[in-house]
């Protein structure tokens, strides 16, 4: 069966995961113990010929050689083989959990939308909701070792209930190379067809309804022949096996304790158990072992999908679910939060901690504000300063905004350079010179410096020297005869995209 370990890391404490160190079955030490030991011995027996039976000569050669594989382990890319397969092989793992059929979706829809508490309504339900059960049977047993040899033969299949002999003789009837496995689909849509006629599925609707689910349960059911039939390439499976036991095999002379070359020269620590690389065995080929284990989750291994299981909890829950609850309802009452206009719900001893916690709110209810009270103040808008908008722009938001003025821009030519300067003869160059522009949108250039000095008075100052504080009025004087202030009208809506010459006004 499967081996859950779920309860034991609900909570993370000091030593979580060492607790889960010491269990055996399902553990990486009962799949990897047997080739374990082979590299062990394989790895003493080596070091035993080296020490003991190689004469100096032997050891000299024997030392290159070693050294050789030593430098050739760097070569083979493990991390990088191992890791991208192991990946794609957990992923196809859980796609594969995934795609098998389940029949919640479809015996909901059964018990709501095929009616009639007769014996042939009841006939009807349970009929629908075997075929879909009989169909993932069928296909388990193309895919899954441990169905097939729960139902070796369609006798089993008919003596578990699963299908009965007329059904059994239709079905072999039906001559085809391939799995057969949508045949009680296609019953199922007939017998719904059937029904729909009857008046036992009263609309269109709970009809379709009933086979959309019907068409997504058959579609897992295809998903899982499909990954059954298309597996992940040998290739690939090869080149990684390859790669892992190329490696330990250099490992295996090129990691052992050599003696010096030279006399005198200082040699590598005598260690005669490798631990550093017993543990790069132990890492990489159980990461090996580990995509063994799953590429098939069908099989027998302990991790494998318990498919058996699976069958004898959806034949169950969906039968009940389509005849002993169809319009077997509990009486609709009052709940207990009837008179209470906020519910909550009762906190046992163990967790009456929680009812202390405050709710959260969103991360910026604690965010702290400027203590300061006038900069809490609504700012108010200045009826003689206008709305800001560029000029290009306020030419097609006319509506919006009757009067434009581009004096808070800036100050000066300097930093933007699209304000427009007079002329010599007291007009403004267009930006646009070859094209004329309406009348009606001319430009009237008014001094606004007693405005400016009215509207800066009455604004309250700002602490640190913010926008809005009292200018010293030699500033003021210098900027006025920098660039004159220029207010703008906006033009009508006709005037809009017209090519007709533009005068301006002074």
């Amino acid at each position: 069966m499967t081996i859950s370990y779920t309860l034991k890391v609900a909570n993370s404490r000091f030593g979580g995961f060492s607790k889960l160190l010491f269990r055996w079955k399902g553990s990486i030490y009962k799949l990897l113990y047997k080739e374990f030991i082979v590299f062990m011995v394989l790895y003493a027996v080596l070091s035993l010929v080296y020490r003991r039976l190689l004469t100096e000569e032997q050891k000299r050669i024997y030392t290159k050689v070693a050294q050789y594989c030593n430098r050739s382990t760097d070569l083979i890319p493990m991390s990088f083989v191992l890791g991208f397969y192991v990946t794609l092989i957990v992923n196809r793992w859980w796609a594969q959990y995934t795609s098998i059929p389940l029949p919640d979706q479809l015996m909901c829809v059964i018990s709501s939308n095929v009616h009639g508490k007769d014996e042939k309504g009841r006939i009807l339900r349970r009929t629908l909701i075997r075929y879909a059960n009989l169909s993932s049977v069928l296909i388990l047993r193309s895919v899954s070792t441990r169905v097939l040899k729960r139902f070796p033969t369609m006798d089993h299949v008919v003596e578990a209930g699963f299908m009965t002999q007329d059904e059994r003789k239709k079905f072999e009837s039906l001559h085809s190379d391939f799995n057969k496995y949508w045949i009680p689909c296609v019953w199922f849509t007939n017998l719904a067809a059937q029904a729909r006629r009857d008046g036992r599925i009263r609309d269109d609707v709970a009809l379709r309804l009933l086979m959309d689910e019907l068409n997504l349960y058959r579609a897992k059911c295809s998903m899982l022949f499909h990954y059954d039939w298309i597996s992940i390439p040998l290739v690939y499976t090869q080149v990684v096996t390859i790669a892992v036991y190329s490696f330990f095999t250099f490992c295996l002379i090129g990691r052992q304790f050599l003696e010096p070359l030279e006399p005198g020269q200082e040699g590598d620590l005598d260690m005669y158990i490798p631990l550093p690389t017993l543990l790069q065995f132990f890492f990489y080929a159980g990461w090996l072992k580990v995509a063994e284990q799953i590429i098939n989750p069908f099989g027998e291994d302990d991790d494998d999908f318990e498919t058996n299981k699976l069958i004898d909890r959806n034949l169950q829950v969906s039968l009940l679910s389509v005849d002993d609850m169809y319009q077997n309802l509990p009486p609709a009452v009052k709940d207990k939060y009837w008179n209470e206009s906020t519910a909550q719900p009762p906190y046992t001893t163990a967790t009456a901690a929680e009812t202390l916690k405050p709710s959260f709110l969103g991360s910026t209810f604690d965010m702290r504000m400027c203590e300061d009270a006038e900069q809490s103040q609504p700012a108010e808008a200045s009826p003689s300063v206008p709305r800001i908008q560029t000029p290009l722009l306020s030419r097609f938001f006319a509506g919006a905004s009757p009067a434009i003025s581009i004096k808070n821009f800036g100050r000066g030519s300097r930093g933007h350079p699209h304000l427009r300067h007079p002329r010599v003869d007291g007009g403004f160059p267009s930006p646009h010179p070859n094209r004329s522009e309406d009348p009606e949108s001319v430009a009237c250039i008014e001094e606004e410096g007693t405005e400016d000095e009215e509207s800066g008075a009455s604004k309250p100052p700002m602490p640190g020297g913010c926008l809005g504080g009292p200018r010293p009025p030699e500033a003021s004087e210098m900027q006025r005869k920098e660039l004159p202030l220029i207010q703008v009208k906006a033009p009508s809506s006709d005037s809009i995209g017209a090519d007709r010459p533009e005068a301006w006004e002074p």
